[in-house]
């Protein structure tokens, strides 16, 4: 089966090269659409192919994207950003999914933060299509795809490395020139539009916005995060209280996610309460989340943070085989950690001590 690869661009001449290099390892088809760049953007993508199209800008991600897919021929399409890059190995697994066929949406595996090159934000998104399904994007901003028929979910991973600072008041700005043309914005818009505001500074207002989607019929997975952007707004305000309390209220809509095991255990471990923070770390280490369900996965909650957390509570406790047990199990997580190299260290000395003192 063929795939198109498409592309939407504005002045990416720094990084649309490295992307398009990635994309010719797997697409058949490399279509670029150009909403406006002053750069040598459209110079860079011609060297990798002749379809690329100019699209007037009106504010809408989804419009231009959408554009781009009714440019594509192939049985499948593929949507990436510019500052998207795609390893050899995920090369191969995205032209072995295409290749294979049996399926009309596949979701694949997005990281958008890192620790190095460790991946610490990870969520996966709707990424490759049927074509003859006629599959839209909707949205201005954070637009998605609303999947129907056979999903499948791949191993396959996109990383996105930006090099350049996103515009901070870009989003917001689109949002709300919606609203004053007199645009009502869905659920999954007004969860956005809380966070960009959140984003941009304006916490009182993003709060305001995220208390209201919380009202209303939004997406499970949204209304989790929501909790915990207010969870970190309140926080920033110093109203511990309120912040808790909205931690807590994600409990209402699931089983506790490793963030809140994390939150619980901060909480105990900050009075002293060893015991109970403990507790909350390993229940942290113990829900285990693969992604599928479409929520945003921070990585460090389930692995590193409990981890070191746990290692310094068993220190206190005196267990010190223990906490360097949890102490290597943090350092797989991040190998080049200053904690976890001196605590390395330390427990070396540690375990030495307590050797010689039974003989």
């Amino acid at each position: 089966m063929s795939l198109s690869v498409c592309i939407i661009v504005k002045d990416e001449e720094a990084v649309i090269a490295r992307c398009l290099n990635c994309a010719s390892k797997f697409a058949d088809e490399i279509i670029v659409v150009d909403t406006g760049s002053t750069d040598g953007t459209v110079d860079e993508a011609r060297k990798f192919t002749e379809d690329i199209y100019f699209f007037e800008w009106c504010d809408d991600f989804s419009a231009a994207r959408n554009y781009a897919f009714e440019q594509a021929s192939c049985d499948f399409v593929m949507w990436l950003d510019a500052d998207d890059v795609v390893t050899d190995e995920n090369c191969k697994l995205i032209r072995e999914l295409a290749d294979n066929g049996g399926f009309d949406v596949a979701y694949l595996k997005y990281a958008a933060a890192f620790d190095g090159d460790r991946p610490t934000f990870v969520y996966y998104r709707e990424r490759i299509f049927r074509r003859s399904k006629n599959f839209r994007f909707k949205g201005a901003v954070h637009e998605a795809v609303s999947p129907q028929g056979v999903t499948v979910y791949s191993e396959a991973e996109i990383h996105h490395k930006k090099i350049k600072e996103r515009q901070p008041l870009r989003n917001l700005a689109i949002y709300q020139n919606a609203i004053a043309r007199g645009i009502c914005l869905d659920e999954r818009s007004e969860f956005y539009y809380g966070r960009e505001l959140l984003s941009c500074g304006m916490i009182r207002e993003g709060i305001a916005v995220l208390e209201r989607f919380l009202t209303r019929n939004g997406w499970i997975e949204n209304v989790i995060e929501a909790c915990f952007d207010l969870y970190d707004a309140y926080s920033a305000l110093n109203e511990y209280e309120t912040a808790l309390a909205y931690a807590l209220k994600s409990l209402s809509y699931a089983p506790p996610r490793s963030r809140l095991c994390c939150i619980l255990g901060d909480l105990f471990f900050n009075k002293n309460d060893v015991n109970s923070a403990i507790y909350w770390y390993q229940c942290a280490l113990s829900v285990n989340s693969d992604g599928k369900e479409g929520g945003f996965v921070g990585v460090d909650y389930g692995g590193y943070i409990p981890n070191i957390q746990l290692c310094v509570l068993y220190d206190k406790l005196g267990d010190y085989k223990r906490a360097c047990s949890y102490n290597e199990a943090a350092g797989k997580f991040r190998p080049n950690d200053g904690s976890y190299l001196n605590n390395k260290e330390y427990f070396k000395r540690k375990l030495n001590e307590v050797n010689n003192d039974k003989t």
